[in-house]
């Protein structure tokens, strides 16, 4: 099933990592000289393994994890006491909930040290997590709880509520798990049971190809889709893949600033640095705030910083000559393209480049700049090295050096290690998500001569701001709700800090056609805000007469889209 580029082994930056280390043990497979495993499991075959490497202390002193609240509260693990606090959930999972290989869990946490755990107990007990943002809506819980059948849905005090409220329309859910200090009727406390329970728990054995992780993802139409995961294509992918796009070693720390729910989370604060044997910092960030960060890049040793767009043009916004940075040495940028003048000014007030990465959730990371190699300003990098990413035309052909068309990765004759098994229960979308013998990514872009990529836009309606993927049907079916709205087109915006924003275009019903606009407009603002996820209400409303459509009565949001962007 799976297909590996050679190695590139022109950019490391870091010297290489001890002989025994689990990375180089799979040295004779990245060369092509082994086949792929048919069994994998990441916590027995990476976690396990640095933690017997920390026995013999051969590996630094670093933490494995490393989280804080900002206000005091700190908790250190190794990778031993990582591996004995998730065998101690795995427990909870298996014996207190009857969860089985291959059940599946919704997770909707912030980040907080039981989303880590419970992520690795999941993969000691094969059971399929699917992680959520901590803003879903109680349709958004009801939506996935429904369409994923799962059984058991851990959250916390402020998501309780809201997921008993639609529970009773959730034939297939059994438990509800908690991670509170105080008990609520009809939950398990998470916290009492997992410092209770044994951890006398063994790995259960789960094949290369077998589910590990289910991402809801935003499309333009209809509701979101579940792109499935496997062990192979989350967990042994870093394995086999050169050290691209983090090339981390055992005694660096990592901060990914990324939301729990998206896939970036699971690549750059689970697996990529985990392969490593690096420690992955976490800081609650209730919210995303300037001063936040930059203090806590001064007051603990983090090597590298991963955030979206969003997060640097509003770092470069700041005087940082009062901050002294206590070891960051490399930044990563994705989830959106980076404006060249915040590489500009980042670089001016740090000293520091800004790497930038792209990728979906169906993929992985697709392109990124190597560490060490040269950026070009509004590139997004070079394929990553188990991708072979090309530009092609609507028919499947390569085209051209510097020709406009869709980015897209070779998935035929043999899928390559990284993309995702499918759209779950789609087997329409996931058809169409391939054309030829590629897999098509939806955004239309460039390559150079030297073989960089240039994102130039999404080719259909999804809108991406702050690195959150957007769809619009979503915003127009809580709009519509509204009496206020006989019809809407949502289209993205730009914007100076978020990239783009979500704009809604309105016409009114006759009865609130004379209303206060700017109060109105605020009015279905807050209403998306209580309807779906608040990160996806519309920033911008304006109300029109009518909205522009085709003969057969199509609304034409590329027509809406290219008024907003100026084309």
């Amino acid at each position: 099933l799976w297909t590996l580029k050679p190695p590139h082994r022109t950019f490391h930056g870091h010297p290489r990592l001890l002989v025994s280390d689990v990375y180089s043990q799979y040295e004779s497979i990245r060369r092509g000289e082994q086949e792929i495993p048919k069994y994998f499991n990441f916590a027995s075959d990476v976690l396990d393994k640095w933690s017997e490497i920390e026995k013999t202390g051969k590996r630094t002193s670093n933490p494995a994890f490393w989280w804080t609240n900002g206000k005091g509260e700190e908790v250190k693990w190794s990778f031993q006491e990582l591996g004995f606090l998730s065998r101690k959930v795995a427990n909870v999972l298996t014996k207190v909930c009857g969860l089985q290989k291959g059940d599946r869990v919704v997770v909707v946490l912030p980040r907080v040290p039981e989303w880590w755990l419970v992520n690795v107990a999941c993969m000691r007990a094969g059971i399929v997590l699917i992680p959520g943002i901590s803003q879903l809506s109680a349709r958004d819980i009801l939506y996935r709880l429904q369409v994923s059948k799962a059984t058991c849905i851990i959250t916390n005090d402020t998501l309780a509520s809201a997921v008993d409220s639609v529970a009773s329309e959730c034939q297939f859910l059994k438990t509800k798990l908690i991670v509170s200090k105080g008990n609520r009727e009809g939950w398990l406390n998470f916290t009492d049971l997992y410092k209770n329970q044994s951890a006398d728990h063994s790995c259960v054995k789960t094949r290369t190809q077998d589910p590990m992780t289910i991402f809801f993802t935003s499309g333009t139409t209809g509701s979101p889709k579940m792109a499935e995961h496997s062990q192979g294509s989350l967990g042994l992918r870093p394995l086999l893949s050169e050290r691209y796009w983090l090339d981390l070693t055992p005694s660096d720390m990592i901060w990914s600033t990324s939301d729990t729910g998206w896939i970036v989370a699971s690549l750059a604060s689970v697996f990529d640095p985990w392969v490593f044997g690096s420690c992955i910092f976490i800081h609650k960030l209730p919210q995303i705030e300037s001063a936040d960060i930059l203090n806590t890049l001064c007051r603990f040793p983090i090597d590298v910083l991963v955030g979206a767009p969003t997060l640097f043009r509003m770092l470069v916004q700041n005087d940082l000559s009062s901050y002294k940075f206590m070891n960051l040495k490399h930044c990563l940028s994705g989830g959106e393209p980076l404006n060249p003048e915040v590489i500009e000014q980042w670089k001016s007030k740090t000293g520091l480049d800004i790497y930038e990465i792209y990728g979906q959730t169906e993929t992985g990371i697709v392109c990124c700049v190597f560490k060490g190699m040269k950026i070009k300003p509004g590139s997004m990098g070079k394929a990553a090295p188990h991708y072979d990413v090309q530009i092609i035309d609507k028919n499947s052909n390569i085209l051209p050096t510097g020709q406009q068309g869709e980015i897209a990765v070779r998935s035929k004759p043999i899928r390559p290690l990284g993309l995702f098994s499918e759209y779950v229960n789609n087997p329409k979308k996931t058809a169409e998500s391939e054309r030829g013998d590629f897999y098509v990514t939806g955004d239309r872009g460039t390559m150079d001569e030297d073989g960089y990529f240039q994102f130039i836009g999404r080719d259909d309606d999804i809108i991406i701001s702050s690195g959150y993927r957007i769809g619009p049907f979503e915003v127009e079916s809580a709009l519509i709700e509204h009496p206020a709205v006989a019809e809407t087109a949502v289209v993205s915006s730009p914007d100076p800090l978020r990239g783009e924003v979500v704009k809604a275009y309105v016409v009114l019903t006759p009865t609130f056609s004379s209303s206060d606009l700017e109060s109105l407009a605020r009015d279905l603002q807050e209403h998306v805000k209580k309807t779906t996820a608040p990160y996806k209400y519309p920033r911008k409303v304006e109300f029109v007469q009518e909205l522009p459509k085709t003969v057969t009565g199509k609304i034409k949001r590329n027509e809406l889209r290219n008024k907003e962007w100026g084309q």
